[in-house]
């Protein structure tokens, strides 16, 4: 395997007409460039992944050793030029060049253009176009055959030797790297590429569909001899939470945050209490099934707000920790998750350090 992964990142945006360059926005609960940075992560296929961009303030993320983020041209054909200058002392076999505007594509995608390499220099995936295509020459318009025009996209894959020596030797603005080889005359074998891979260039190319809310709510005693998990952490304390998992209450009342938004009953019906196979179960594993049924349904968390009803221990030591675990379980940018402690003032069982309690209001997305 030495394959690798640009991920192009450096443009303006102008055409997208934002303070904020496109890539950067946040589009189904994560900075636009990070749901490909993320799948390349996933898909296990690449030594290095280079991200290009002009604005490294801008990545908050941190990513594995293997990401590797360089500053980008003022061009596309620089900063493409760039990661390839880059990953040339590793003496890669195989690169794939792509666009961060197009989030949408699948990991299906990258096996099949590598696999496309073991037999071609140069793979790109293509789609037909759905509408009538005019082309203007200097005042004449002519009609182009729907057939055999074809949209090209991202990522286009290459052997190494063939888009560096290529690339170094280009002068002229171009608009993908599948220009270089069509402008010399050289082979390119087109896939079949992805309706859903779409690149957003507009402000309307983002579309939600709808907004929904829940309210989460847990409360658990506390008990000696038992370690205390908050948030999906262990917290050093004198006592745990009783339950018939490890009693997590954040963790808890952000799952039946959820599944009240989604219409989804509450934590009681989907891990009672009475199975024995639930027994001391950890909160992430209870939360790992229901954020599955949020992918299935195109949903994504828009932001989350939780109150940590304790006298003890005091949230605001552990507020950094904990938010930072739950970014990780929800693969959640931090930025979108509040925590807030609030005491009872002595009152209750809570306010005599007996019980500790959680609520949450949540927001989630449903994109088209």
């Amino acid at each position: 395997m030495n394959n690798y992964f640009i991920i192009l990142a450096s443009g303006q945006s102008k055409r997208f007409n934002s303070t904020k360059p496109k890539q950067f926005i946040t589009y189904k609960n994560k900075a636009l460039f990070e749901h490909s940075v993320d799948k390349a992560i996933t898909s296990k296929l690449f030594k290095k992944i280079i991200l290009v961009t002009n604005d490294k303030k801008q990545i908050k993320n941190k990513f594995p050793k293997n990401v590797i983020i360089i500053n980008g041209g003022k061009e596309r054909s620089d900063s493409s030029l760039k990661g390839l200058n880059y990953i040339k002392k590793y003496k890669p076999n195989n690169v794939l060049i792509h666009d961060a505007a197009r989030p949408n594509f699948s990991i299906g995608l990258l096996k099949k253009l590598i696999n496309s390499l073991q037999k071609n220099k140069a793979s790109i995936p293509i789609i037909n176009s759905k509408d009538s295509i005019k082309y203007k020459v200097k005042n004449q318009l002519f009609n182009l055959k729907r057939d055999n025009s074809f949209l090209t996209q991202t990522p286009q894959a290459f052997k190494f030797k063939d888009i560096y020596e290529l690339s170094i030797k280009q002068k002229n603005k171009i608009q993908d790297e599948a220009t270089l080889f069509i402008d010399n005359n050289l082979n390119i074998k087109f896939i079949k590429g992805e309706i859903t891979n779409d690149k957003i260039t507009f402000k309307e190319d983002i579309k939600n569909i709808k907004t929904y809310f829940g309210i989460g709510f847990d409360i658990h005693r506390l008990i000696k001899k038992k370690k205390l998990y908050l948030g999906g952490m262990k917290i050093p304390f004198h006592s745990g939470l009783k339950g018939h998992s490890d009693g997590d209450v954040i963790l808890h009342a952000i799952i039946d945050a959820i599944l009240g938004a989604i219409r989804k009953k509450d934590i009681g019906s989907l891990f009672p209490d009475n199975k024995n196979k639930f027994k001391n179960i950890r909160s992430p594993n209870m939360l790992k099934p229901i954020l599955e049924i949020l992918d299935k349904g195109n949903f994504y968390i828009n932001n989350l707000d939780i109150n940590l009803i304790c006298e003890q221990p005091k949230v605001s030591k552990y507020r950094k920790k904990i938010i930072s675990s739950l970014s990780n379980l929800l693969k959640l940018n931090k930025d979108l998750i509040n925590l807030k402690g609030k005491t009872v003032e002595k009152l209750g069982l809570i306010g005599k350090e007996k019980a500790i309690a959680c609520e949450v209001i949540i927001s989630i997305c449903k994109y088209d």
